[in-house]
């Protein structure tokens, strides 16, 4: 799979599990520059029209050893200086245990690897689910099937 493979398959899986809470999500949106100057451009935007809220998605894809490991840490800084929350969502085999170690450990990174079509909570999904309802208060995904106490 390819990197924009990638990148339409969080993005169609996104757009197909929350369009209905009123989510929009667009593919490749410019938003300012980059930590070392370049025009940005955010893989997978994600805007609530109703508040005007949005969320960014910077989507890793590897499935082979390559040079990615070295692109996760200037992703994640990048992340700091972007204009709007965001998160970093990332699948494959390919990173090392080192790379895996920070991006596990990273606030705003999420495994994310939906099948084709898929429109519900998995345990492949359920990272970049919790911090999309933690972002736009859809606390109902991270209580779902739980009793309140009392």
């Amino acid at each position: 799979m390819t990197g924009a493979a990638y990148a339409n398959l969080v993005g169609f899986y996104l757009a197909r599990r929350f369009g209905p809470r009123g989510l929009k999500v667009y593919r490749e949106i410019r938003v300012g520059k980059s930590i070392i100057g370049k025009n940005r451009c955010i893989d997978v935007f994600c805007v609530r029209e109703a508040d005007s809220r949005a969320f960014a998605v910077e989507c890793k894809y590897q499935d082979s050893l390559g040079t990615v490991d070295e692109k996760i840490p200037y992703a994640l800084d990048d992340l700091d200086a972007l204009p709007m929350p965001g998160c970093i969502s990332y699948a494959g085999k390919g990173f090392s245990e080192g790379v895996l170690h920070m991006l596990r450990a990273a606030p705003r990174a999420a495994y994310c690897l939906p099948v084709a079509e898929q429109n519900e909570s998995s345990d492949e999904t359920k990272e970049l689910d919790h911090l999309m309802a933690a972002h736009f208060g859809w606390w109902d995904v991270l209580v779902a099937g739980k009793k309140p106490i009392g």
